[in-house]
């Protein structure tokens, strides 16, 4: 049966599509601290400062080097971790600590992904109760962009006969984990709504990386951990043009790979901002 477009009025989620990309081979992590405090001369503004969330995570590392080569990056993590980059320890309680990581910065990337713990709580308080401690701490400080990464999990509930794009409502269901992605979802939403953040909300695939997926036949989900970073940086600089008006204070992409066996169209990605995952192969 070919995939069916399925009216619009029927599962409208209110959001609004876009993303654009960057080409090239990201750096090394060493090229990427070198890049983050370039020598400043009269007249040459500095760059601008991005927080990028859960630093345990492999995926905030390389989305930290990716973004490296344009931005000044730090990153903050709720456990002691080495990185080749500024990292900050913070619980993202409602207290000055949180404040203090978010002061200066113009842009948060939240990956809110963090080891997942044995019991079925923690991952949704990080995305709701200790998601709105951080944004409204950023909110206060006068931070206007932040890019939210979700799940594309959200939607497999809809028959693989739908074409399911970004419009459409997602089906958690009582999976504690996808119910985690869509409250963090919701938080980020409201921060939207009341003009506090400019948001991009990136459903992802299942991020993978091509030394842990060697010899195994593609999954439907699939999304190369260097494609996730580069749609990052695209949608952070999607959101500085025109302050963000380009896309509204509100905006969903899908972000996976682009391969017939993909379950998930990313052709809005692709046309409104250019998205073209390069890695559709998942080779090193």
């Amino acid at each position: 049966m070919n995939k069916t477009d399925v009216s619009r009025r029927r599962f409208l989620a209110g959001g609004t599509i876009g993303v654009v990309g960057l080409g090239g081979t990201p750096p090394s992590a060493a090229e990427g601290v070198a890049r983050q405090h370039p020598e400043q001369t009269p007249g040459r503004p500095s760059r601008k400062q991005v927080l990028i969330t859960t630093a345990d995570s492999p995926l905030a590392g390389a989305i930290a080097v990716e973004l490296s080569r344009r931005y000044q990056v730090a990153l903050t993590a709720r456990c002691d971790v080495q990185s080749d980059f500024p990292v900050t320890k913070a619980a993202l309680d409602a207290d000055e600590t949180t404040a203090a990581l978010v002061r200066g910065k113009d842009a948060l990337v939240h990956v809110a992904e963090p080891a997942l713990p044995d019991d079925k709580i923690t991952p949704i308080d990080y995305r709701t109760r200790l998601t709105y401690n951080l944004l409204q701490a950023a909110s206060r400080a006068g931070v206007r962009r932040l890019v939210y990464l979700s799940s594309l999990e959200l939607m497999t509930a809809y028959g693989d006969e739908f074409r399911v794009t970004e419009e459409w409502r997602p089906r958690p269901g009582s999976d504690p984990r996808l119910l985690a992605h869509y409250l963090g979802e919701f938080t980020c939403r409201e921060f939207a709504r009341e003009g506090s953040l400019n948001v991009v909300v990136l459903r992802l695939g299942k991020v993978v990386r091509a030394d842990e997926v060697a010899g195994q036949p593609f999954g439907p989900l699939w999304v190369d951990q260097r494609d996730v970073a580069r749609a990052v940086a695209l949608a952070l600089a999607a959101l500085e043009t025109n302050d963000g008006r380009k896309l509204g204070p509100w905006s969903i992409f899908h972000v996976q790979a682009d391969s017939p066996p993909a379950r998930f169209s990313i052709q809005k990605a692709k046309r409104l901002l250019g998205y073209q995952p390069q890695f559709n192969g998942v080779t090193p």
